[in-house]
């Protein structure tokens, strides 16, 4: 995997990807840059530059790209063609709707298990996952070959948790709560924050006067 990508060039690559996949299911065969930047939502230049810097090797000039090549160059170059390990640090209402969510296995990430610290839950099965204790995230990591955790803990128990996390040697962490975590440089946290997402939504559906008003 490339890690000098830039961040912005990796989401697109992983847009290009859901739109490959799809093509592939259709029986699509070649794909040209044009529309591949179409389904994305980028330009058909932005296309051949990301690809560029991918060093893909399923272009032909007048056809486009071979579109199951290019989605196994894609998968290769984004750490898709080996399975992914999955822990979510935070068994409460989301962490249990993550867990019922049924498309995870289908891009090679794998839950495994689930961590808690209210003992009514460790040690039971929520959805098909275990539930062990946090305090035991260390010895479960090893044991079970974590990669990855999905932290959904309250905000107060974030640091933490992340803090249990990077300690256990798991070195990505998807971030479903609300605030900024500190981690070493060898760990890489995702954000996912539905909040920030709602303030994006209402600065562009208020009206256009309020906006221009505001400026």
């Amino acid at each position: 995997m490339q890690h000098d990508l830039p961040s912005v060039t990796v989401s697109r690559l992983v847009s290009y990807l859901r739109v490959l996949a799809d093509m592939e299911a259709e029986g699509v065969a070649y794909v040209t840059s044009e529309r591949l930047g179409g389904a994305s939502q980028v330009s058909a230049h932005q296309v051949r530059k990301d690809l560029l810097l991918t060093r893909v090797t399923s272009g032909t000039r007048g056809r486009g790209y071979t579109v199951a090549i290019l989605r196994r160059e894609l998968s290769s170059t984004l750490g898709l063609t080996r399975s992914w390990r999955v822990a979510i640090v935070g068994m409460g209402r989301l962490g249990q709707a993550l867990a019922d969510y049924p498309d995870f296995s289908g891009f090679n990430f794998s839950l495994i298990c689930g961590f808690d610290r209210d003992a009514s839950k460790v040690g039971k099965t929520l959805g098909t996952l275990p539930v062990f204790d946090t305090r035991e995230l260390a010895d479960r990591a090893r044991e079970q070959a974590l990669d990855i955790a999905f932290l959904t803990v309250p905000v107060a128990s974030a640091q933490a948790a992340t803090d249990l996390i990077v300690a256990a040697g798991i070195r990505g962490i998807l971030n479903f709560v609300p605030t900024v975590l500190t981690v070493p440089e060898a760990v890489r946290v995702e954000p996912v924050d539905f909040l920030a997402g709602l303030k994006r939504l209402a600065f562009y559906l208020q009206p256009h006067a309020a906006v221009a008003a505001a400026s």
